[in-house]
């Protein structure tokens, strides 16, 4: 699109600048708290409760912590939450089999918020990191991430999942052929109506260090997760992901980091025009908070302009440790 401007004075592009009200007339994008997916660390080893040392603001909860969580969102009106597990160290195995536990502790709170706070949407995470010794998200054999075991895996944990409750499945592995197979499970179960966000393009960043202190992950890992996540270099291979996943039923797809990829967000949704999800992950989020604390940044400002990036970009929502303080903000608003 090539814009028609007359030359200056006749256009005198700060006109539409120059009131409040002009300029929400002019805005091109909004954002409101039904973009956002709240992400939110549960655990049953003792001691939740507690500030993420290297997530300032964000927790470990408990069952009843958790609950707690799904009924803010509810109030908030957001959405949905994401669950990501903080597993006693003693019951990680290398064969990773309390990942398809009916009884696992997420499965449990996922009933327990299904049956209280049925208006709020629950994605859940499938990768078995959480659950692997090893701290890989599948399974490892002499050094190799395995891809077709593992497939196997998830789609047991995904079951397991579907049955407790969750509405979104969010494989985060990046193993091949697991969407597909996912979509299969869950049509063979009679689940047709659980939804997959397919974390389709999702990279090896250094950006995800906090989160790995979160869920217990960062002193299991053995390696690194590069023979499965993608290449921080590569962008045509973002949308070769984008369309495989699609093409093996995923309902959404995810870009994950964000903000350092937002190039890929804007391409994958002019590309392929799809319910498309980011990961502000918790590097981005250390990042600013860290900011903040030192004065260097305005809490609420950044905030919400980062959250705003994400819709410009073309994103249809973003998953945020910011939610429950960005929606409290737009509810003001009346947004």
């Amino acid at each position: 699109m090539t814009p028609i401007l007359p030359p200056f004075p006749r256009t005198r592009m700060r006109r539409m600048r120059s009131s409040a009200a002009l300029r929400d007339l002019a805005q091109e994008h909004r954002l409101s708290t039904k973009d956002l997916i709240w992400p939110i660390f549960v655990t049953d080893v003792a001691g939740a409760n507690v500030e993420v040392s290297s997530m300032p603001g964000v927790v470990r909860r408990d069952f009843d912590g958790a609950l707690r969580a799904a009924e803010e969102a509810a109030e908030l009106g957001i959405p949905a939450i994401c669950l990501f597990p903080y597993t006693d160290p003693a019951v990680k195995t290398e064969s990773c089999e309390a990942a398809w536990d009916p009884e696992n502790f997420t499965n449990k709170v996922i009933r327990a918020i299904k049956e209280r706070t049925p208006e709020v949407a629950i994605m859940t995470d499938i990768a078995l990191d959480p659950y692997n010794a090893n701290g890989h998200d599948g399974l490892v054999r002499d050094g190799i991430i395995l891809n077709d075991e593992t497939v196997e895996c998830l789609v047991k944990m995904g079951l397991a999942q579907a049955e407790a409750g969750a509405d979104i499945l969010g494989p985060s592995d990046m193993m091949d052929g697991r969407i597909g197979a996912l979509r299969d499970a869950m049509e063979a179960a009679g689940h047709q109506n659980v939804t997959i966000l397919s974390y389709a393009a999702k990279y090896a960043s250094a950006f995800y260090g906090p989160f790995r202190d979160a869920v217990g992950a960062t002193g299991a890992l053995k390696g690194d997760k590069k023979t499965y996540q993608m290449n921080p270099a590569n962008a045509n291979e973002a949308l070769r992901l984008i369309a495989r996943d699609l093409t093996e039923g995923a309902d959404m797809v995810m870009v994950k980091p964000g903000m350092p990829y937002l190039d890929i967000c804007t391409r994958v949704k002019a590309e392929f025009g799809v319910p498309t999800y980011a990961y502000q992950v918790s590097g981005e989020y250390a990042m600013l908070m860290a900011a903040v604390q030192n004065g260097w940044l305005d809490h609420d400002k950044v905030m919400l302009e980062s959250l705003m990036a994400f819709r410009r970009a073309g994103c249809d929502g973003v998953l945020s440790y910011f939610a429950p303080a960005a929606a409290r903000l737009l509810r003001a608003d009346g947004l």
